[in-house]
């Protein structure tokens, strides 16, 4: 039989047992949850990390795209900011055009002569000053191009605003992905020195330079305009310097931040380059 003091001690273990259970189970589920969380923020920070590993100023669908992926926001983050005013007028009639070449134009460009390279955009007119001397099949490509209307009528579709601070465009689709059906070579590579140690040179403010798709002598039409210094590693081919005027504008574009919120993403304001023109003086 069974004595009180015998039923105290056994009503008082399975008391503690059901407790050390619960503790198990807490702990447990504590795991569970934190291994979820670490997982999460390792994806997103392996995604970000591919994504600027892969080239900042890539102009290939898949490196664009991957980029765009790894800053948007997920069904739980905040919404999308409210835009400000629009900094920039309405674009001007028409429509980017359609044509592709099979390979680069022949070289037609006098390397001593001076040439300036002149965005009529909606929101002021943006001169760059070439070099072809030292990109000189970079140049007589935007001179070809330019010359064929091959700009007119396209968005500056990427502005990024956070660790790199440029401006980039010549996409007639728009998408990141668009190009004049060839590619031309790297040039110019080391005209901000060698990389340091981190990978990376700087890129100084009010530089142009050719976008990419990560790989070697991809370059094809689209390009980036440096508003604030930025670190990039020596890839991207450096072809033109923006006047003090210029840079009034790509500052005033740059104020107006992107859509994201997150640092890269399409302008707020309405960048659309009306007409590009190539002069030689």
């Amino acid at each position: 039989m069974v004595t009180k003091d015998q039923r105290r001690r056994q009503l008082a273990r399975e008391k503690f047992e059901r407790q050390q259970q619960r503790r198990v189970d807490a702990r447990r589920k504590a795991r569970v949850r934190n291994s979820a969380i670490g997982a999460v923020v390792a994806v997103v920070a392996l995604s970000l990390l591919g994504a600027w590993g892969a080239g900042a100023f890539d102009s290939s669908g898949k490196k664009t795209d991957a980029a765009k992926a790894s800053t948007s926001p997920s069904a739980s983050a905040a919404t999308t900011p409210a835009k400000g005013p629009d900094p920039c007028a309405q674009p001007a009639a028409g429509k980017p055009g359609t044509q592709q070449w099979k390979k680069e134009p022949a070289q037609t460009i006098d390397k001593s002569a001076h040439y300036t390279f002149t965005l009529q955009t909606t929101c002021g007119a943006i001169p760059i000053a070439l070099e072809a001397a030292k990109a000189p099949e970079t140049v007589n490509s935007f001179d070809f191009l330019a010359g064929k209307g091959f700009f007119d009528h396209t968005k500056c579709h990427r502005l990024t605003t956070t660790g790199i601070y440029v401006l980039q465009c010549g996409d007639p689709t728009g998408s990141g992905s668009g190009g004049p059906g060839y590619t031309i070579g790297d040039e110019n590579l080391d005209a901000f020195g060698k990389a340091g140690a981190s990978g990376s040179v700087t890129y100084k403010a009010g530089t142009v330079a050719m976008a990419n798709t990560g790989q070697k002598h991809t370059g094809g039409s689209q390009f980036f305009l440096v508003y604030k210094d930025s670190p990039l590693p020596p890839s991207y081919t450096p072809f033109g310097t923006i006047s003090s005027d210029g840079m009034t504008v790509l500052n005033k574009i740059a104020k107006a931040g992107e859509s994201t919120g997150q640092g890269d993403g399409a302008p707020n304001a309405t960048v659309v380059i009306n007409k590009a023109t190539v002069t030689k003086s």
